[in-house]
């Protein structure tokens, strides 16, 4: 496991973390958020088009904090699967990752399929 960030770094319905994954030799972008109580992760890009979602650094919610948005297509997805609600790429769905909070950290839990 991979330590992301201190748990009290994220707020409910608040700003995320931006952090980076390796896949395939590639790196690429990702950030986590806590919604509900827990901490979700994903990579960083829109089901859309592979674009960073962020409409400012870290901020992936809407003004309401109830969904994540992508700042380019204004698609909305639920922070808890990531599934998309409202957009281009309705259906779609945001490529999860697993993380674990322990010892007041988020973790990134390293996994073959990353």
């Amino acid at each position: 496991m991979r330590l992301i960030c201190r748990s009290e770094a994220l707020v409910d319905g608040g700003e995320g973390v931006c952090f980076e994954v390796e896949r395939y030799g590639v790196k690429e972008p990702a950030f986590v958020v806590r919604h509900a109580g827990q901490a979700r992760a994903f990579l960083n890009r829109c089901a859309h088009v592979p674009v960073k979602m962020d409409w400012q650094p870290g901020r992936f919610f809407d003004l309401e904090g109830r969904y994540i948005t992508c700042g380019v297509h204004g698609a909305l997805y639920e922070p808890h699967s990531g599934h998309c609600v409202m957009g281009p790429c309705k259906g779609g769905k945001l490529r999860s990752l697993a993380v674990e909070e322990q010892d007041g950290g988020v973790y990134l839990v390293e996994a073959e399929t990353l």
